[in-house]
């Protein structure tokens, strides 16, 4: 197996995935052993009602690599990713669902073309959700596309590479399932190159998806007024549509 000459630093954002959370840490710390030459990962648990963060503290005991962050309680998804962030130390960042839906494998397809652009995104090649999630998610992804300009083919898939200078030139404000838009929104504006790669998608192991119709009227007003906030930030930046490309 071919090890990339980057630090990583993985970000798991974990809300009551008690059935997953220990699996998701040992995996992605054995593979990341094996493909660069130094990581760290993040266990971040956004106020868990279950066991998430005692089995993620017992994780961090067990593995130096390991670290767990626990919100008091449930602040979102994004704010999740946000203190994430926040904490890692290296070169590259890293984040993936810790539901187990995705194979922590293919981050090395992200690896090979880090060092051309930015950031690199991932895109389900087959997406192993019901039928009317995809189709949410297929509407979801049209309407971003027209608002804000970021035209990548599956905006919320939750495997994606940052070379740490984007997060130098961005802040990331989104609370809730809208932070995937704003950060390829901002990064557009300012002009990071983005890549796009296809990835595993699996279905889901254990539990339930933890998101519901609240989640997606929360979503949809959060768009309204971080659109706003972008048109803000794009007369900040530069005062221009930008010219960044997609790869």
């Amino acid at each position: 197996m071919q090890r990339y000459p980057y630090s990583v630093s993985v970000v798991f954002p974990a809300y009551n995935e008690e059935a997953n959370i220990e699996a998701c840490v040992i995996v992605a710390d054995a593979l990341l052993k094996e493909v660069v030459i130094d990581y760290e990962v993040i266990v971040v648990d956004d106020g868990s009602s279950d066991r998430t963060r005692e089995l993620a503290d017992a994780l961090k005991a067990r593995f130096p690599k390991v670290r767990c962050i626990a919100h008091g309680r449930n602040l979102g998804y994004g704010a999740a990713l946000r203190t994430g962030f926040a904490a890692t130390r290296f070169e590259y960042l890293f984040f993936s669902d810790s539901d187990r839906q995705f194979d922590i494998l293919d981050i090395t397809y992200l690896l090979a073309v880090a060092n051309t652009v930015d950031i690199v995104v991932g895109y389900r090649r087959e997406r192993r959700d019901p039928l009317i999630r995809r189709f949410a998610a297929w509407g979801y992804n049209q309407l971003v596309s027209v608002l804000f300009d970021v035209r990548v083919k599956d905006i919320d898939c939750a495997f994606k590479l940052f070379n740490r200078r984007v997060f130098d030139t961005i802040t990331v404000q989104s609370d809730r399932w809208f932070v995937n838009t704003e950060i390829l929104a901002k990064a557009r504006i300012v002009g990071h190159r983005i890549s796009q790669v296809p990835v595993s998608h699996l279905h889901r192991r254990a539990d339930a998806s933890k998101v519901g119709f609240a989640d997606v009227t929360r979503t949809l007003r959060e768009l309204i007024r971080i659109r706003r906030q972008l048109v803000e930030f794009r007369t900040m930046v530069h005062g221009q549509r930008t010219t960044a490309k997609i790869l």
